[in-house]
């Protein structure tokens, strides 16, 4: 599976997922703009790095999460109706089955980044102020930064139009592209 961050507007990013044989899925927009690193992108390079199978994505992998299908879904309005009965059942076992994980990869996520801010001198928010971390959670930031400063390196270099992709689970960029000539006139 492809997870592709890909910068939708001056402040506005989308995830895109895009499997062997699936349909490619889309959050459009995406929560958590940032100028240095997208929430999602923290979120990624998480849960890849401390292989938390069953995080936001995880459960993309598996065919749940909350990634809509790109473009114009095919077929009359039951077949629709029926995929989104299914795609919901799908997502509720895989909350039930992946709750730790889930709850792993918020708490990491959120840690991780207001860790990597501080070291980055970028500002944090103020519910950060002060809050220890256990050691096995610093352990886990720590392994988690490199990757951080990689992402957002590269996420700063993304013009509007371009992306970041990932293959699931790999914590290593596979693609960045740049906007067409095509894109840049529609």
């Amino acid at each position: 599976m492809d997870v592709i961050f890909e910068r939708t507007g001056e402040r506005r990013y989308a995830v895109v997922i895009a499997g062997p044989g699936g349909a490619t899925r889309r959050m459009d927009p995406a929560p958590g703009y940032d100028e240095h690193i997208p929430h999602d992108l923290v979120h990624y390079l998480a849960e890849a790095e401390l292989g938390l199978a069953s995080g936001v994505f995880g459960r993309a992998a598996a065919g749940g999460g909350g990634f809509v299908p790109a473009g114009e879904t095919a077929g009359a309005p039951r077949e629709r109706a029926r995929a989104q009965r299914k795609l919901r059942r799908k997502e509720a076992a895989l909350r039930r089955s992946g709750h730790e994980d889930m709850a792993t990869s918020e708490r990491i996520a959120g840690v991780a980044d207001v860790a990597w801010r501080r070291r980055a001198g970028a500002r944090t928010p103020e519910w950060a102020a002060g809050r220890p971390l256990s050691h096995e959670d610093e352990a886990r930031v720590r392994r988690i930064l490199p990757h951080l400063d990689r992402a957002a390196a590269l996420w700063h270099e993304v013009p509007v139009g371009g992306s970041l992709a990932f293959t699931w689970p790999s914590t290593a960029p596979a693609a960045r592209r740049a906007p067409s000539s095509a894109d840049a006139s529609g």
